[in-house]
């Protein structure tokens, strides 16, 4: 092999590692501005989860590393009702875990929000509730940026969707969940993806299915076959992370016309000014090429 060839192959090896850093430690749903409404300095599930999991992602702690991303009415809104759920017990205490739930998820600090849904279950054992708290335990694993907190939110992702599963073994969204959890990395990943086959099989549309396979395609450079899982998603439920990753899945194919058009539909749907200007850059960078 002759040094221009391999110059060539470590500059795509990098762009690509650099574009898959960029996808998988950002939320480019456009909703990472700050509103008067909630007054939240976080964005969703990044808050301080370093120190939440040092305590094994205690309620406590992870609480108060919340409070101080949030508006100092709703802490006290908050706190109030978490003092009424320190005395609690029996049904009461369960009820104020869902209200705290809600509340948290109210103002997007998602993993206090999991951890109470996962009382509720732990409570109340049913394959609803576990449902519940294993898609908030999914969801903080994939906003936080945080690598540290990651490995733990996956943990207590996992169990909630396997013992949803073991509870209901027809639970098409604990399944998803379950597979999804594996794929990104508790467990051989075949076996996390054999399961979202098995979803994509009974449910051709499944949109968190599709999606997961799609990003395990990019993840292992296998382009072509992620094209056609996100334009599944994108014909059932077109979202600015869809289009995004059929963009990357493009360009790395070298189709910078088609991969042009899906960068820009991202950018259209999300609306968020950081997302844009990468895109834009990417756009300019694509038509130089053409």
């Amino acid at each position: 092999m002759n040094s221009s060839i391999r110059l060539k192959q470590t500059i795509i090896i990098g762009a690509i590692l650099l574009l898959v850093a960029f996808l998988f430690t950002r939320d480019i749903k456009g909703l990472v501005k700050p509103t008067e409404e909630n007054g939240k300095t976080a964005a969703p599930g990044q808050v301080s989860e370093s120190a939440s999991v040092s305590s094994g992602l205690n309620i406590q702690t992870t609480s108060e590393a919340a409070k101080s991303a949030i508006n100092k009415s709703l802490v006290t809104d908050i706190a109030a009702l978490e003092n009424k759920y320190k005395d609690a017990t029996g049904a009461e205490k369960v009820e104020l875990a869902q209200q705290l739930a809600q509340k948290w998820d109210d103002v997007e600090q998602l993993t206090p929000s999991a951890l109470y849904l996962e009382v509720v279950a732990e409570a109340k054992p049913s394959s609803k509730n576990w449902l519940a708290s294993g898609n908030k335990f999914l969801k903080a694993f994939e906003s936080t940026q945080d690598s540290l907190a990651q490995p733990a939110l996956l943990q207590k992702a996992n169990t909630s969707f396997t013992k949803a599963l073991a509870l209901d073994k027809e639970n098409i969204d604990a399944k998803t969940g379950l597979g999804v959890t594996i794929v990104n990395g508790l467990g051989a990943p075949m076996q996390g993806i054999a399961m979202l086959l098995e979803v994509v099989a009974k449910e051709p549309k499944n949109i968190k299915a599709n999606m997961n396979l799609g990003l395990f395609s990019i993840k292992s450079g296998q382009f072509d076959k992620a094209i056609p899982r996100f334009n599944t998603v994108i014909a059932t439920a077109p979202t600015p992370e869809a289009y995004f990753y059929l963009g990357t899945a493009l360009e790395n194919l070298d189709k910078n016309k088609e991969a042009i058009e899906a960068y820009l539909n991202s950018k259209k749907l999300a609306a968020d000014p950081t997302l844009a200007s990468f895109i834009d850059k990417k756009v300019a960078e694509l038509k130089n090429k053409n």
